[in-house]
């Protein structure tokens, strides 16, 4: 019985720092202790030690044997890769599914998400983020091939800190269902010229937001 246990709070201490990295209560280049963050959360230090491994196998944060543990500093070079191999995932991913005949039933599905009116759109950001992750690996995923799908989520893994920012501005919204059903449409009519194109703008778009929105919170969580 204790294991369990003490697996949930490692979970749930997981679940908090990662979560202030995400919010930025907790910045890139932060220093902190087993001890303290065992002391902040109320628990043992084993769980809190567990939560910081796990952290630091996602690539989030580092330790160093004098100084501690530290937050990694944003290093928008890998994420420019990261993005890059996003794009080559998604435009292969859409070609593919030009060609299946029928269309996959996780294409379908998403009509009832994205091909929707107005009206119906969801405006809060962190929910619009989630929606907008499931809609790009239900493009990877519905291809078939599990390993283009694993490494899909792997690099929706470590540029989400950046890519949920995204959706913190109500134009980025109303961007991103617009497009969204505009490439849902061109594969579901096998126009994979088009959706690529539009894909590939997509994306592009999107990464240079979020960027901009980064640099902009991490300055104001500094001057704050």
């Amino acid at each position: 019985m204790p294991k369990p246990l003490r697996n949930n709070l490692a979970e749930s201490v997981y679940a908090r720092l990662k979560d202030d990295m995400f919010e930025f209560r907790l910045l890139p280049g932060d220093r902190f202790t087993e001890t303290e963050i065992a002391t902040r959360t109320g628990v043992s230090r084993t769980p809190v030690r567990e939560a910081l491994y796990r952290l630091e196998r996602e690539g989030h944060i580092e330790v160093s044997p004098r100084s501690g543990w530290h937050v990694k500093p944003l290093d928008f070079s890998l994420f420019d890769h990261l993005y890059d191999l996003r794009l080559v995932l998604e435009l292969a991913a859409v070609e593919r599914l030009c060609k299946m005949e029928p269309a996959p039933a996780a294409l379908e599905n998403l009509r009832e998400t994205w091909l929707v009116p107005t009206a119906q759109w969801e405006t809060d950001p962190t929910l619009v983020a989630r929606l907008d992750e499931g809609f790009h690996q239900s493009l990877v995923a519905a291809t078939g091939n599990p390993e283009m799908a694993r490494v899909f989520s792997e690099v929706t893994e470590r540029i989400r800190i950046i890519r949920r920012l995204d959706f913190t501005q109500p134009e980025r919204i109303r961007q991103t269902y617009e497009e969204h059903a505009r490439v849902l449409r061109y594969v579901l009519a096998r126009k994979a010229e088009q959706a690529a194109l539009l894909l590939k703008a997509h994306i592009n778009l999107s990464k240079s937001e979020v960027k901009k929105i980064t640099v902009h919170r991490l300055h104001e969580a500094r001057m704050s």
